[in-house]
């Protein structure tokens, strides 16, 4: 298991703790307050339905294919622009995938990413 390399925390949560790359090292604790505060400290702010419906997708596929989805297409799904996840992430999608609380994908993945 990779050493942690960051924690999150505020008043009222107890401690994020990620591995190098960023990603939960407990991706079970994840929630949506979780997701909440990962967004906030990245400054994404407070996550927006659009936010939301991205993130639900990710987890759905995820969950459902075990495997990372074509981003492009969770954007398309939730019929929004088929870049909306730069411009609701700030990246090209590791980021999202963070935020997500999936766990990290390994070197080559993160490349799609």
């Amino acid at each position: 298991m990779p050493n942690p390399s960051h924690t999150h925390s505020s008043q009222t949560q107890s401690s994020i703790e990620t591995d190098t790359d960023g990603f939960l090292l407990h991706p079970e604790k994840w929630n949506e307050h979780v997701a909440d505060q990962l967004a906030r400290s990245d400054g994404i702010g407070p996550l927006t339905t659009a936010h939301w419906q991205v993130i639900e997708s990710l987890r759905r596929h995820f969950f459902s294919a075990g495997a990372i989805p074509p981003l492009r297409h969770v954007c398309l799904e939730n019929h929004l622009d088929p870049h909306c996840i730069p411009n609701l992430f700030k990246d090209s999608g590791r980021e999202v995938w963070r935020i997500a609380g999936l766990p990290n994908p390994g070197e080559e993945a993160l490349t799609y990413l």
